[in-house]
């Protein structure tokens, strides 16, 4: 159970990213707990690919480079090639230490990314993404780039990119509802894979802003 004092940090640090209509769905996940299962949790697959990232090694710290706290730089990611019949990839980056109305947070989609791509290089500009790949959804909204941790003060939190072979491609739809995109992936994972980071709260980043007080009753 969360004190007091620990849920208001973490709502004044998620109130930088979240809907105030949201905050009150923000909830830190416990070990096993069914919501908290990823994306690759929900479709695993037989076939395995070996996922890295130059930034961090697997379960380490990622570099405050790397998230809102600093510059929000992408910090590229190379995987191993899918099987024969892949048509393209599925790329989703999830935090599944808080759980956003019952869900793993979503920060980054990607999709339709060839089949013949298996790198994205460190520092990608928003505009960058291969030629004919989307982004999709994340808690910010529909069509979104890589948006990186912003992890409350606390223990920290793992942020899951994962990484799909798919013998299919994802509809338009894909770009504003994460449902579309998991829906047309089902039955059609090859293989995937992940690299798990660990993010923690900058220090040195000043504390969030108030949230404005409530209006008096008349």
């Amino acid at each position: 159970m969360k004190t007091p004092i620990r849920a208001a940090v973490l709502a004044g640090v998620l109130s930088l990213a979240v809907a105030p209509a949201a905050l009150a769905q923000v909830s830190r996940s416990t070990p096993g707990q069914p919501e908290a299962r990823t994306a690759l949790d929900l479709m695993p697959a037989k076939a395995k690919l070996t996922v890295t990232t130059p930034a961090f090694k697997e379960g380490a710290d990622i570099p405050f480079e790397n998230t809102q706290y600093r510059t929000n730089t992408f910090p590229g990611l190379s995987w191993t090639k899918g099987p024969k019949a892949t048509k393209s990839y599925v790329l989703i980056m999830q935090d599944n230490s808080l759980l956003l109305r019952g869900a793993p947070i979503l920060h980054w989609t990607l999709f339709n990314v060839p089949a013949s791509v298996t790198k994205l290089d460190a520092g990608m500009a928003p505009t960058g993404n291969p030629a004919g790949s989307s982004y999709g959804p994340n808690y910010k909204g529909a069509s979104q780039p890589y948006t990186g941790p912003r992890t409350p003060p606390g223990p920290g939190d793992s942020y899951h990119f994962e990484i799909f072979a798919i013998d299919t491609t994802i509809p338009d739809e894909g770009k504003s509802s994460y449902e579309a995109i998991t829906k047309a992936m089902e039955g059609h994972v090859l293989a995937s894979g992940e690299v798990v980071g660990h993010g923690i709260a900058d220090p040195s980043a000043p504390p969030p802003a108030p949230r404005p007080a409530a209006p008096a009753p008349k």
